[in-house]
């Protein structure tokens, strides 16, 4: 039985869920890496990360480096003499980092690695229209999530889930993935499998404004995906041009029909209660979106107080 002395590393929420369940099967955590304080809100004030209130809240060794190469946090992290690191949602580690321990550093990766390799993975599955992902552990090595494989757990993607509920999921069937990984390197039990680069991969692209908007000469399943795979962060986002005037909105829920029809890709057609926008195949009814400067509104409560015209057109 090999006795741990385990350094975490991680920053938001999704990380918090392992790290709880780590100290509540009592393991031995030595010290919590995460980021530094950022400033937040109006007023600039110095924001912690969820990891660190948590780690706080436990009495836990907390490091906070900017630069994980410099030699005093090296020097920190090696007096620690930890000999297993886990990283949940953390930056890219340089190796002085990942090699350190005896046991080495494992990685709790949203996806059902090789797939989906990168930075986002809970969103694209959903905009790719998947039906099943999961949670896999590997190895760090010197690239991005491509090291061997520990352990992995499959999870379905039901037909309306959207990135937060799926993010929800993967989180805690993640900790317990954790805990199972941990388990076999105390037993001295583990098998890695290395990961297949030969097979069709697809990868977890960083989001950004561009591929985050709407495309409305996409059919309505695909739209209707990508709604859901950034919802409600960070948002698909589309131009609307309403009279003279051009914004930009966020859309947090869909609704689709497919059918024919004769109208102009992304014509706006409003009634009473119901908002609705032309694409390829058929239309995409707006449920939920946010305009510039105002807070988020289900589709009656906007269509109570804002016109759209009839010449309105998403583009």
């Amino acid at each position: 039985m090999n006795d741990l002395r385990i350094v975490f590393l991680g920053t938001p929420d999704f990380a918090v869920a392992t790290l709880k369940a780590l100290v509540k099967h009592k393991k031995n955590i030595v010290g919590v890496i995460t980021a530094p304080d950022k400033p937040a809100g109006r007023g600039r004030t110095l924001h912690q990360s969820a990891v660190k209130q948590y780690a706080l809240s436990q009495n836990l060794h907390v490091l906070q480096p900017t630069n994980l190469k410099a030699e005093d946090f090296l020097a920190q992290l090696n007096s620690l003499q930890a000999n297993l690191q886990i990283v949940v949602a953390f930056r890219m580690l340089p190796k002085e980092v990942w090699q350190m321990p005896k046991f080495g550093t494992f990685n709790l990766h949203a996806s059902l690695l090789p797939q989906y390799r990168g930075a986002a993975p809970i969103n694209w599955v959903i905009i790719n229209g998947e039906s099943k992902t999961g949670v896999s552990t590997f190895f760090i090595d010197e690239k991005i999530d491509t090291g061997h494989i520990i352990l992995q757990e499959e999870t379905t993607i039901e037909k309306n889930e959207n990135a937060g509920s799926l993010h929800d999921k993967l989180m805690l069937l993640g900790s317990q993935l954790v805990l199972k990984t941990v388990s076999l390197i105390e037993d001295g039990t583990v098998h890695t499998i290395e990961q297949n680069f030969t097979e069709e991969v697809k990868t977890a692209y960083k989001l950004d404004t561009e591929n985050t908007k709407i495309n409305w000469n996409c059919s309505v399943e695909t739209i209707h995906n990508k709604v859901r795979g950034l919802s409600p962060y960070p948002s698909a986002w589309s131009y609307i041009q309403n009279g003279e005037s051009e914004i930009s909105i966020k859309i947090f829920a869909t609704e689709i029909k497919i059918e024919k029809h004769n109208e102009e890709i992304g014509k706006v057609i409003s009634t009473k209660n119901t908002l609705k926008v032309a694409a390829k195949n058929g239309w995409v009814f707006l449920q939920e979106l946010q305009l510039p400067g105002k807070k988020k509104m289900n589709i009656k409560s906007l269509l109570n107080g804002y016109n759209f015209e009839s010449n309105a057109k998403m583009r």
